[in-house]
């Protein structure tokens, strides 16, 4: 590309601010060019930091921007991602992408019937680290199951504990797509989800299918006291035992790797990614089918 893609951040909480921000204003191939959000009062700093405008609304936002990077509850980036797309806008989604698969679906489409490109940020899945193991994982074959634990106190502290969608939705809304997409990476596609269990204080466990025959779980909390977080995903089988851990480190990391990706993808005109908007609605699926099988 000539010139570097104009992007707009919507959202101005935590991620946005430690995230979206300054991924957006250091990459060369973007530049953050304006932020739109709820309260003025937090996206005027945000955006003078870094140079870009505020817009007074979401249609001014779109009216100065290439692309759209949403940092806000699935509810709202679902209902605002389809108005993005048909205006001819790529997508930078968080995950999940949605609240629910109906509403998934709506987004899957717009972003098909428009042509546009669109990412969703499954930070484990971009780090150089992580797709050597699953490299290797293909290579070696054989897998017959795995686990995935995902222990964090993320709502005891003050970055997010304000945050009511995550209160409301749980661990299994906030990263359950990231043990679920890494799970399905590594032991093949998940079928479906054989059991789902959520204690009162929102912990987590599944149990699920993958094509081929491979079973793997899940634990998942975001209310546990524990520092730091616990991410680790491992598989066993014909090759034994094979464990990854996440490292520090790896959120800036992935964001610049889905940023090179997002720009390849534009200026190449391709939309087809193994994290695109299609993996989004699969995950949103298992994540309805848990839901279900825990009431």
């Amino acid at each position: 590309m000539d010139e570097p893609l104009r992007v707009g951040l919507v959202g101005a909480g935590p991620w946005a601010t430690s995230t979206h921000a300054p991924g957006l204003a250091d990459h060369p191939g973007t530049t953050l060019t304006t932020v739109w959000a709820r309260r003025e009062e937090a996206a005027r700093p945000l955006a003078e930091q870094y140079g870009a405008s505020v817009a007074a609304g979401f249609g001014e936002l779109l009216d100065q921007v290439d692309a759209v990077a949403f940092a806000v509850p699935p509810s709202v980036q679902a209902e605002l991602g389809v108005l993005a797309a048909e205006r001819g806008k790529h997508l930078i989604l968080e995950k999940p992408i949605a609240p629910d698969l109906a509403a998934a679906t709506r987004l899957a489409d717009a972003v098909d019937g428009a042509g546009v490109a669109a990412l969703v940020l499954l930070t484990l899945r971009y780090t150089m680290a992580a797709q050597e193991w699953l490299a290797g994982l293909a290579t070696a074959g054989g897998w017959r199951g795995g686990a995935a634990r995902w222990l964090s106190g993320a709502l005891l502290g003050d970055t997010y504990g304000g945050s009511s969608w995550r209160h409301q939705d749980g661990a299994l809304a906030d990263v359950g797509p990231h043990a679920l997409d890494f799970l399905d990476a590594a032991l093949g596609p998940i079928d479906r989800v054989l059991a789902a269990n959520r204690t009162p204080e929102d912990l987590w466990h599944l149990m699920l299918e993958h094509d081929g025959g491979a079973v793997s779980t899940a634990t998942l909390t975001l209310n546990l006291p524990v520092q730091p977080t616990v991410v680790e995903v491992a598989v066993y089988g014909e090759h034994g035992y094979r464990s990854l851990g996440r490292k520090p480190g790896t959120r800036e990391e992935s964001y610049t790797a889905l940023l090179d990706d997002f720009a390849a993808m534009i200026a190449s005109g391709t939309t087809g990614h193994p994290c695109d908007v299609h993996r989004g609605v699969h995950l949103q699926r298992l994540l309805d089918e848990a839901r279900a099988l825990a009431r």
